[in-house]
């Protein structure tokens, strides 16, 4: 039996750099203890900067679920709409949906990005063309770091004039043919959760491509003031902006994103490195796809000797975290009502999910710890 780890090793824990205290500290010296201040303006400055696109504008906020929802408010979304969504993602993807009193239809994946698969989508647009209600809106998710093929879902959203809001809540950092995820859609989400590759503690980012997008962003999320000598409001609107202390964090860890990413893809290469005679199938290299690797993810094999979850159980009692790949939005008995469309006779959402696992891949986690836990998992596989 291997010996277990005296200190738990987390899925994927928050990684300070140091500097975050100082810009902590200029928030209280200047008593911008508020959601706004100099630090908001610099993080949104510095991440459009990061992204690579100075026609680009960024808001931030709360959270990236905050982000979606205000991207559907912009999108002027009605009761009852239908909107395309992804199905392999966490539930806050579609939660806005629920929000607007919209209805969310399901969307599988492809294999080899484990995100939205073309032929799939393809197959939900003709049967809603034939219902006589095509949506006009789909939310991408970029699932663990790995970049959706926009390639092919941005011309068929273009051919159908579909919006695409990109929900990049855990690629910040990735690529897909050398452009930042973050930027393909109409909208981009960001999230700064405790366990993403930068945080802010909470909070997420909209980006969007217009200014007046930005603007009316930020009026919502400001609870909806309207310019007058006392508090006047038109339309309703949220507490969502992100706070000046939380964006000062976001500053310092922005500094240090690209170390992150080398940490996140030195632990996954490693993983696939010490596992590659186990019956465990990793992410294949596709020049295309440069992923964060947030997460370090694998599919295992129906003839290892343990399944998923009793591998993640082996793993807790030693003391390391490992959990499931996201539970499929359709499988969710909150959905159980609506609509879900795949190609497969077994939807691939759902193989990742009853195949899958997500393996500790902390950018602070040691080499030798990541070699450590390949051993174990090689030998009881």
């Amino acid at each position: 039996m291997p010996k277990r780890f005296e200190e738990r090793i987390l899925l994927s824990p928050p990684h300070m750099s140091g500097n975050e205290i100082k810009f902590i500290q200029k928030a209280f010296d200047g008593n911008w203890i508020t959601p706004l201040g100099p630090n908001v303006t610099e993080f949104e400055k510095n991440m459009v900067t990061y992204l690579g696109d100075q026609n680009l504008y960024a808001v931030a906020m709360a959270s990236g679920t905050a982000a979606i929802h205000i991207a559907l408010r912009l999108l002027n979304v009605q009761e009852g709409e239908e909107i395309f969504c992804s199905s392999a993602t966490f539930i806050a993807t579609a939660n806005p949906i629920i929000y607007e009193k919209a209805v969310p239809v399901f969307i599988d994946s492809e294999i080899n990005t484990w995100n939205l698969c073309p032929k799939s989508f393809l197959k939900a647009i003709e049967s809603k063309k034939k219902q006589g209600r095509l949506p006009r809106i789909l939310i991408c998710a970029d699932l663990f770091g790995m970049s959706t093929n926009y390639s092919e879902i941005l011309e068929i959203c273009n051919q159908y004039n579909i919006t695409l809001i990109e929900d990049s809540a855990e690629s910040l950092g990735s690529t897909y043919k050398n452009k930042k995820c973050g930027t393909f859609g109409h909208f981009g989400i960001l999230s700064f959760n405790g366990n993403k590759i930068i945080t802010t503690s909470g909070g997420g980012m909209l980006v969007t491509h217009s200014k007046e997008e930005a603007d009316k962003a930020l009026f919502l999320i400001t609870q909806a003031r309207d310019k007058a000598p006392y508090y006047l409001h038109s339309e309703i609107g949220y507490n969502y902006r992100l706070s000046n202390i939380c964006a000062g964090i976001g500053i310092a860890q922005l500094q240090v994103l690209d170390e992150r990413v080398a940490a996140r893809r030195r632990n996954f290469n490693l993983y696939r490195d010490n596992l590659k005679n186990a019956p465990i199938e990793f992410f294949k290299d596709d020049p295309n796809y440069f992923s964060n690797y947030w997460l370090s993810t694998a599919l295992i094999s129906t003839k290892a000797k343990l399944k998923p979850s009793e591998l993640i159980a082996h793993l807790d009692s030693l003391n390391i975290e490992a959990r499931h790949i996201w539970k499929p939005l359709h499988t969710q008995p909150v959905f159980k009502q609506n609509e879900f469309f795949h190609t497969q006779s077994i939807p691939i959402a759902e193989k990742i999910f009853n195949e899958g696992i997500c393996l500790p891949s902390g950018s602070n986690m040691a080499p030798e710890t990541v070699v450590a836990i390949s051993k174990i998992i090689a030998e009881v596989l």
